[in-house]
């Protein structure tokens, strides 16, 4: 587990660092979008994969890497404006953006910890393209909640699954940063 832990840590570590440098770029220009829309860039980024592990090939000259990462920071976007709300002006200067991340992360970090004790690691035994269609069955989850208004009955609700797609898009870059791409 403790070389699980430091993979992990490298991996979001990336992410974190693309996080804050389009952060930089753009502004925090992504608190305009609903949660819903969110959904919808994390949909994008998984269907892309799909395609790619589908057909083999890309025309855009960017592998599956990216989208990942992309996958883990609109995850912790989504999961920051469900606590916050969109802020459909121009967003408060005040917010720390970094400190926000380090907190969906460690919830994120720390759920992990306790589903890779239970399933003991059964992820490092699947397939990346499982992972894939399991974060495409997620954002279908969160998409159904958010047509239910937020309501469920008995299933978790949109936090839990966008931490769990936080998860899977981790365990794939981690895969990836291993050289196992099967």
């Amino acid at each position: 587990m403790h070389k699980t832990l430091e993979q992990y840590d490298r991996a979001v570590n990336e992410c974190r660092q693309v996080f804050m440098a389009k952060l930089r770029d753009y502004g925090p220009s992504w608190r305009i979008l609903r949660p819903s829309s969110i959904t919808d860039q994390i949909f994008i980024k998984a269907r892309r994969i799909r395609s790619i592990e589908t057909l083999g090939t890309t025309k855009v000259d960017e592998g599956i890497k990216p989208e990942y990462i992309g996958i883990y920071n609109y995850s912790l976007m989504a999961l920051i404006q469900l606590e916050l709300g969109p802020e459909p002006e121009k967003p408060s200067p005040d917010i720390d953006f970094e400190m926000l991340y380090n907190q969906q992360y460690l919830k994120a970090r720390a759920l992990m910890e306790n589903k890779n004790h239970d399933y003991g690691e059964a992820w490092r035994d699947m397939r990346l393209s499982s992972l894939t269609d399991i974060i495409l069955m997620k954002i279908q989850r969160i998409k159904q909640i958010e047509d239910n208004k937020g309501q469920t009955i008995v299933s978790e609700g949109l936090d839990a699954n966008y931490l769990d797609i936080m998860n899977y898009a981790i365990f794939a870059l981690i895969k990836i940063n291993e050289g196992n791409e099967r």
